[in-house]
């Protein structure tokens, strides 16, 4: 399966000029996702999309494309975020399955896309959005811009989708997936955002150095 990377926002809330390259413990936010990408067992391609507005993101990843195989950079004209993600997955030629996944979610892992393809292999639906539960929010401080109600609860988009390339124009039925895992709760919007993700950052740093 090929993945889409949206890196064409800007970082405004955060206070600054792009939102990819926000700092995040030396390494811009944009290297987490695509390193995550990289360590999932079930990604093909991954293409970024990107916009005019966000040159340095550009020059960034041009120049990480030509140390990484398999990584490709694709422009889009930056006129919303459904258009440009469609235009991207049809100048990157992507056919079948493509995982949709925002820039700005650092924490993910390898291992978490891996279990949304398996859950999407198993549920029989053209699509599957990614969704939080809101307590989950709620339990690191944090206050979601979108909450849908489902099933008697509250729950958030985390900015993962799954699609049908070939059906890219159309509406397609999809599974919610909902999840508790911390990780795709923090989707950087804001400074309040940032920080928790370098506590939690700066912490599975300390557990990986003690255990070696």
């Amino acid at each position: 399966m090929d993945a889409v990377v949206m890196a064409g926002g800007m970082g405004r809330r955060l206070g600054k000029d792009e939102k990819p390259l926000t700092d995040l413990l030396g390494k811009p936010m944009i290297h987490y996702v695509i390193s995550a990408l990289l360590d999932s067992k079930n990604i093909d391609r991954i293409f970024i999309a990107t916009s005019p507005r966000v040159r340095k993101t550009v020059s960034w990843v041009s120049d990480f494309t030509r140390s990484h195989a398999g990584v490709e950079l694709i422009q889009t004209p930056g006129e919303g975020f459904v258009n440009d993600m469609v235009m991207a997955v049809e100048r990157a030629g992507i056919k079948g399955k493509v995982f949709i996944i925002m820039a700005d979610l650092p924490l993910v892992t390898g291992e978490l896309i891996d279990r949304i393809i398996n859950k999407y292999n198993e549920a029989a639906t053209p699509a599957l959005s990614v969704h939080m539960r809101l307590e989950v929010f709620n339990n690191l401080g944090l206050r979601p811009d979108t909450v849908f109600h489902k099933n008697g609860g509250f729950i958030v988009p985390c900015g993962i989708n799954i699609l049908n390339a070939d059906r890219i124009h159309e509406e397609q039925e999809d599974y919610n997936l909902i999840l508790a895992d911390e990780e795709l709760a923090l989707n950087v919007n804001t400074v309040e955002d940032l920080a928790v993700c370098e506590k939690k950052l700066t912490k599975a740093y300390k557990r990986i150095i003690q255990n070696e």
